[in-house]
């Protein structure tokens, strides 16, 4: 067949006739992914330029920690802010010179350059991760780590990834236009963070250095803007030798940037920098735990903690429990109190807050039997309901029946010592009368009297009990102890302590008679009346009046001493956690002891106030009964009574001889060791028959002298032998009286 001679027609469109009918699609495709994926940086973008960057997240509320202040204004602890770190705002102006350049220098030396994200340091990043094959940069400003860190506060589920850190970038461009390079850096100093909760530079420069940020030399700048990188390796409390090294590795970068010259280089390299002591981060620690228990608002807490006051507390029962361990006792804690704002000045829980065993068990409030400490409160009852410090109560074999069986109290010293005042039961600590008194009184107004004076320790009932309260059977706190005993040196007024400074005294509510508690404060401040049971030199004699009383729980692992001026009160624990009894320790040797030295410590340098009476009337008593004095008595003693309850004076004798009346033939004296010499003297008394005016009085082979009915003479050691006659008339001189002065 022949070939068609027309030629074939041309297309209308050369390139239709080169590509097929798909690959026109192409471009179309590409511009639609294009637009796809460009579509969200488009929308980014326009937010960055449109939406505001939200102020609230600028704000510094959710950075601020809690700092507890003592009473003087200086910081014992800073605590963990609502975002999990510790800080307190510094504007730059308030911080080291030092510091933003050490922190430009080494995370972000062209800060003052870019606009917010650093295209060169991205790219170095990225040629540095591959170059290593793992990620050893991240190429972020600044001004992103900002970001970075606003977001974790605000929002702390917000995506991680590449994606999150394109928004922070954006976010970061978005940053620069709504505030300045100074406020960028305010922000970054005071958001990153530097290890052990530790969020700020403040926060950094208390935590490491003891100092706050304005005082931070370049050395210690450099030291602590290497932190953040690396915050819980690079630390100084974990590895000391690695910080150095960091804190060069920033010396060097800020000599390299310029942003220190070489001869501040050189003297910052030769600058020591003292970390201190990681044990020592804070101050009163078992105390500052249970104030931030009580959940305080954010900001300073002024407490009423008296910082040099407690690290001497702090010591002293170190001190103690070292000179103890021989007598396995291993643990003891202290409070001392201000009597009349109720202010807690020291607290010490144990003798080694961070120890990791026992460290943190705190025995201010943990519950054991305080023993004997409660007996005052039984005795205070007792005084209210009409009994007096002279009445006769029976320290004798006695039983009392209960649902287990009789009760048989028995005395500490294993002895029964017949029929005693209620001044010398209390003083002497002697069982046996305390749980006769209970008795005659009930354990449930006994426990309500508890209650009343803040021991809401005890939660059972006056059945389960029973006369054992008045031993301290029941678990109670050292605080709760403390405040009852306050309560007595402000004559029976209870209120309950204080530990913040701007928080009104309470006035609190009256518990007892002030009489009555002027009786006890008498009575537990008598060195004389405790003479039996604890001797004559023991750890409750001061030198200043004082009043104290102590405890023992029946298995020994408990030892308690309690006790007040007018002024503070101090309460001491000594004992084991673990229940291990003490072996050779009572309440005077051990809790004692330290409770000595703690009111010492506490009373400082001034003068201890002597105890009110005013009041109460004094009567002279025959020692041996407690009835009111006449001349048959062998000794006399004189007592304080309530006005209501004192007894009728025995009517002055008309005698009609001369004769010496005091002291009594036969009697004996003890000089008291802590008495000075020029107190130390004699009242003579002698009982003079009408008619006769002057009189002259001879003591051992002395000059005779004349001298009033009623006169002092110092005391000297000895045997002594005195006489008083008429003037002018020495063969009618009274017989002879003999006594005893012991050294």
């Amino acid at each position: 067949m022949a070939a068609d001679p027309r030629p074939a027609a041309a297309p209308s469109n050369p390139s239709d006739a080169e590509a097929p009918t798909g690959a026109r699609r192409w471009p179309r495709r590409l511009l639609l992914i294009g637009g796809v994926l460009l579509a969200p940086w488009l929308v980014l973008w326009l937010l960055v330029a449109l939406v505001p960057f939200p102020a609230a997240w600028l704000s510094n509320d959710e950075v601020e920690s809690r700092r507890l202040v003592d009473r003087h204004g200086g910081l014992l602890r800073e605590a963990l802010s609502d975002s999990d770190g510790r800080g307190v705002w510094r504007p730059l102006e308030r911080i080291s010179p030092w510091v933003p350049r050490a922190f430009v220098a080494i995370e972000d030396h062209r800060f003052h350059n870019h606009p917010g994200v650093d295209a060169r340091g991205i790219a170095r990043a990225l040629r540095d991760n591959l170059a290593a094959g793992r990620v050893v940069a991240g190429g972020s400003t600044l001004t992103q780590q900002v970001v970075k860190l606003i977001r974790r506060t605000s929002q702390p589920d917000s995506a991680r990834g590449l994606w999150a850190k394109a928004v922070e970038a954006l976010w970061a461009l978005r940053l620069e236009r709504a505030v300045d390079k100074r406020a960028i850096l305010e922000q970054y100093v005071n958001r990153a963070p530097f290890g052990h909760g530790a969020v700020g530079i403040e926060a950094a420069a208390r935590l490491y250095l003891d100092k706050p940020a304005s005082a931070l030399s370049l050395g210690e700048a450099a030291l602590l803007a290497g932190l953040p990188r690396a915050p819980s390796r690079d630390n100084p409390f974990v590895d000391g030798d690695r910080a150095e090294r960091r804190r060069r590795v920033v010396l060097a970068r800020m000599r390299e940037t310029g942003s220190i010259s070489a001869a501040e280089h050189a003297e910052a390299l030769e600058q020591p920098v003292r970390v201190i002591d990681r044990q020592r981060r804070f101050v009163a620690p078992h105390f500052t735990s249970w104030v931030l228990a009580q959940d305080p608002p954010p900001g300073d807490v002024p407490t009423t903690i008296d910082a040099p006051l407690q690290l001497e507390v702090e010591r002293l029962t170190r001190e103690v429990v070292r000179a103890l361990s021989d007598h396995r006792v291993g643990q003891a804690a202290a409070i001392v109190l201000d009597n009349p704002s109720g202010d807690i000045l020291a607290w010490v829980g144990s003798v080694d807050f961070f120890d990791p065993d026992e460290g943190q068990v705190d025995m201010v409030v943990s519950r054991r039997q305080p023993g004997s400490t409660l007996k005052p409160f039984v005795y205070g009852l007792a005084l209210e309901r009409g009994f007096t410090a002279a009445d006769r109560l029976p320290d004798l074999p006695l039983w009392f029946p209960t649902g287990l069986g009789d009760y048989r109290p028995r005395n500490y010293d294993r002895r029964f010592h017949g029929w005693v005042s209620l001044r010398t039961a209390l003083a002497n600590s002697y069982n046996v009368p305390a749980v006769w008194m209970a008795h005659r009184l009930g354990p449930a107004a006994l426990l309500d009297r508890l209650h009343a004076l803040g021991f809401a320790s005890l939660t059972r009932t006056p059945e389960h009990y029973g006369l054992g309260l008045s031993l301290g059977n029941g678990e109670v706190q050292l605080i709760e102890l403390a405040n009852a005993y306050r309560a007595l040196a402000n004559d029976g007024r209870w209120s309950p302590v204080r530990w913040r400074r701007d928080v009104p005294r309470s006035a609190g509510e009256r518990i007892m008679p002030p009489l009555v508690a002027r009786l006890l404060s008498d009575i537990l401040s008598d060195p004389i009346a405790r003479v039996p049971a604890f001797g004559r030199h023991n750890s409750l004699t001061l030198p200043f009046p004082a009043a104290a009383k102590t405890g023992t729980s029946t298995d020994f692992t408990d030892n308690w001493t309690a006790g007040y001026t007018p002024d503070v009160t101090v309460a001491v624990w000594v004992g084991n956690f673990d229940g291990r009894p003490m072996e050779g320790v009572s309440g005077v040797t051990g809790a004692g002891r330290l409770w000595h030295r703690v009111m010492r410590a506490a009373v400082g340098h001034g003068r201890s106030r002597p105890f009110a009476t005013e009041g109460l009337v004094r009567r002279r008593l025959c020692a041996d009964s407690g009835a009111p004095h006449h001349p048959g008595c062998a000794h006399a003693v004189e007592e304080w009574f309530r006005p209501q309850h004192a007894p009728v004076a025995a009517p002055l004798p008309t005698t009609t001889r001369l004769v010496v009346g005091f002291p009594g033939d036969g009697d004996v004296f003890q000089l008291d060791a802590d008495t000075p010499e020029r107190y130390a003297r004699l009242r003579l008394r002698a009982e003079v028959p009408a008619g006769v005016d002057a009189l002259v009085w001879a003591i051992d082979d002395g000059p005779a002298r004349e001298a009033p009915a009623q006169h002092w003479w110092s005391v000297a050691p000895g045997r002594h032998v005195v006489r008083v006659w008429p003037a002018g008339r020495p063969d009618e001189a009274s017989p002879p009286v003999t006594f005893t002065v012991l050294d």
